[in-house]
């Protein structure tokens, strides 16, 4: 059955051949003004990594990555990138990249058991980053400078896009409302997570959402972490648990909220071993990864990844994410989509 929100009366405000060129625009204007703001080097990525390094990103940890065996490399087995949020990190220690500066990259990668619907794909295209820090830095007040920094581009990308093409409106807010997601369990009760963050964003309209990963006082995570990326389980001076959260805005033409970025500050030795024991994954602690890590040949960081087509969907005001990039989408979907307007790439 199709998941597909259907917005009443809806027109694209950009053609085809217009849609394609402000995508350029969106993409060459916000990785200029992201790498200046916090100082990124742009590198080049892999597509895949070999299984067993503990490389590729588990995400919910249910996800299956694609993979394929290596002919020339006695059939080891390769797998396709779900993001680079280890990746990068390794990274960071290879190119020497010392505290205040980074490094950033388009992932593109394979995510075959996504639920596709207007806002998720198999094809998913990031501007994934990572940045040295200080153990000094590892706190809530240095997360929230990032995101605001994050944030400020996003807006100036907007005010770009809508000067260039003047039937779009601008209707982000200036700033971003912070709020811990414990907190929304107790501003929300008996509300699902989806629910909270479209009620939360309807209300501020651009909302970072701390604390991704960890139980809370109702028993469940507000979202699934895996754990050795993301700090989500060491105290913070709000009284709640995490270093990590989500940025989403309140987009009016879906009637929804979106995830625009995921993000925080990653793992440190202690983090690592209590976020192991707490998903009984500690058979990871001898993959590569993670022996660099506890082993102190890896920096302290904060990184994350924040969707390109997403962006540029909201930007352009469109209605399914295949209207900024191109992928395989069931023929009911695409049928649909054709009914009402959206053009699909």
């Amino acid at each position: 059955m199709s998941k597909l929100l259907k917005p009443s009366n809806y027109q694209p405000l950009l053609d085809l051949k217009q849609t394609e060129l402000a995508i350029k625009k969106i993409k060459d204007f916000f990785l200029n003004s992201l790498s200046s703001e916090l100082r990124l080097r742009r590198v080049t990525a892999p597509l895949f990594v070999l299984r067993g390094l503990g490389l590729n990103d588990d995400l919910n940890g249910i996800e299956r990555p694609v993979s394929f065996p290596i002919k020339d490399m006695d059939e080891s087995i390769a797998e396709v990138v779900h993001s680079l949020a280890k990746w990068k990190r390794v990274t960071l220690a290879e190119y020497e990249v010392q505290p205040g500066y980074g490094i950033i990259t388009d992932m593109n990668a394979i995510r075959a058991d996504e639920e596709l619907d207007n806002i998720h794909s198999l094809y998913v295209d990031q501007w994934d980053w990572e940045r040295t820090m200080t153990a000094g830095q590892r706190n809530l007040a240095f997360l929230r400078r990032i995101v605001n920094k994050i944030y400020g581009a996003i807006l100036r990308t907007e005010f770009f896009i809508c000067e260039t093409y003047p039937q779009l409106k601008a209707f982000l807010p200036e700033d971003v409302h912070f709020i811990h997601s414990e907190e929304l369990v107790q501003m929300y009760p008996g509300k699902t997570a989806k629910e909270r963050e479209d009620l939360i964003c309807q209300k501020y309209g651009a909302v970072f959402i701390i604390g991704i990963g960890g139980k809370l006082s109702d028993g469940k995570e507000h979202d699934l972490r895996a754990p050795d990326y993301d700090d989500w389980s060491t105290p913070n001076e709000d009284g709640f648990y995490g270093l990590n959260g989500d940025l989403l805005i309140w987009y009016p033409i879906l009637g929804r909220s979106i995830e625009l970025s995921s993000m925080g500050i990653r793992v440190d030795k202690a983090a690592l071993e209590r976020q192991l024991e707490l998903q009984g994954k500690t058979e990871r602690r001898n993959l590569y990864f993670h022996q660099r890590l506890l082993n102190g040949t890896l920096p302290l960081s904060i990184g994350g990844g924040l969707g390109q087509s997403r962006l540029c969907m909201v930007l352009l005001h469109k209605a399914h994410i295949g209207e900024t990039q191109s992928s395989i989408w069931p023929d009911e979907m695409r049928r649909e989509c054709r009914e009402l307007g959206m053009t699909l790439i």
